[in-house]
Parts: structure tokens; sequence; C-alpha cells
């Protein structure tokens, strides 16, 4: 039975077996997305859960009749569940009084110069406009939560790492995908390049990629703004 009659049979039939042979079948994929996420805090057996729980709701949610492999529409909706777990379990971290304070300042300055500019806020235009450091405002900015792998990289207008990658296709990454983000790599130095595994591999804040590499987070904060920049631009161009 292939993948459309499968998943029609349960949509007709709501029969729980046929529903955990369906989990079964696709549990690599949670498996895989667990381990991706190991390393920041959680338990492998716990993302496991988490991103069982997903699957489980996924088979459920599923609708064969729109042309979508399960695998392409589980893949995200798996790993937004372990993100949103990692971003809820982030707000339960206690921040100091001050840090917290400035945290939320900055936020609004932020919302306000983009008001009033009508483009997104560096973090040295927020310093400027709370009469701080700029590290200090980072600092405060990454305190308190894991990095996401969809936050904003740095204060650039990129948006974020992943969003200049390819979207995952059913095996995650197809070669040609992989050939153009590793050409685009390879135009970086060593130290850019540690940085984005770091970064973005490893998801560290930017005071934790600092402390490894042994430079300031004031010189990690603008490395990331141009190494975006330029990933992007040479994404561009292999895409063309």
């Amino acid at each position: 039975m292939n993948e459309a009659e499968l998943f029609a049979k349960y949509r007709e039939t709501g029969d729980i077996k046929l529903r955990n042979e369906i989990v079964e079948r696709y549990f690599y994929v949670a498996e895989i997305l667990a381990k991706k996420f190991v390393g920041r805090g959680v338990e492998y057996d716990d993302l496991l859960q988490i991103a069982s729980l997903a699957l489980i709701k996924g088979v459920e949610r599923f609708d064969e009749t729109k042309g979508v492999r399960f695998t392409t529409y589980i893949t995200p909706t798996i790993a937004g569940e372990i993100k949103n777990y990692f971003r809820d379990r982030s707000r339960l971290v206690h921040l100091p009084r001050k840090v917290m304070e400035l945290k939320g300042a900055a936020r609004r300055a932020a919302e306000e110069i983009a008001a009033e500019t009508g483009k997104p806020a560096s973090m040295g235009d927020i310093a400027s406009r709370l009469g701080v450091g700029e590290e200090e405002v980072i600092r405060a900015m990454e305190a308190g939560g894991v990095v996401s792998l969809d936050r904003p990289a740095g204060d650039c207008e990129s948006g974020s790492f992943y969003d200049l990658l390819p979207a995952p296709s059913d095996d995650y990454e197809r070669l040609e995908q992989r050939d153009e983000v590793a050409a685009a790599l390879s135009t970086l130095s060593g130290d850019e390049r540690k940085m984005v595994s770091l970064r973005f591999g490893e998801e560290l804040s930017q005071s934790e990629t600092a402390r490894r590499m042994g430079v300031s987070q004031m010189y990690i904060s603008r490395m990331e703004r141009k190494v975006l920049q330029k990933l992007k631009e040479n994404l561009k161009k292999s895409m063309a």
C-alpha cells in the first residue's frame, strides 16, 4: 500500500492500529530530528518524546489529497514543536532584574526606531537610544534563551542563517542544494567558517562563540553581519 492509500484508509476508518503502523513507518524522522537538537541542555529521550508526539499529531492532521509528501509535511512540523519547547523552556530561566529591564527597554527602543525609520534597528541604534554600550545591549537581548534556528541573525536585514538555505526536500537535503551551500561557505575565511559552525551549527550565543574563539562579542556580532550578507549574495548568484 503506497503512502496516499495508507493515509486515505486511515482517514476513512480512523483505525488506531493503522495509525500506529504509519507512526512506526515514519518514526525515523522523529529520531533524526531529535538527534539534531541534542547538546542544548535537554536529554535525547525527552526530545524524542516531543518529536514522537508531534509525529502522532502530524499523522492525525495530514491530508494526502493536498499532493504533498508526508515527509515534506512532517519534517518542519516536528522541528517546530521541538523549537517551541526550547522557547517555552527558555522563558523559565530567571534573569537578574537589571538585565530584564534592559531587555524590555531594548525591545521597545527597537520597535520605536523601526517605526520612525521604516527599517530594523541595529544594536548600535538601540544602544545609542538607551545611552548604554552596544555589547551590554547584545548581552541583554541574548539573555534567557537558546539561539533559535529561525531567530534574526545578528542585527542585519538578511533574516536568519536558515532563511538563506534551500528548504529541505524529502531526503532533507538534495545533493545539488548541499553543493550550492558548500560553494557559498567555501568563500568564507577559516574564522568565518568556524563562527558559522558555532553559531548556527552548535547554536551557541554570540558571547559563548566569542569565548570559544578568543575574541570579543562585538567582534562576533560584526563578523556575523558580514558573513550573512556574503552568504546571501553568493547563494543568490549560485541559484540565478
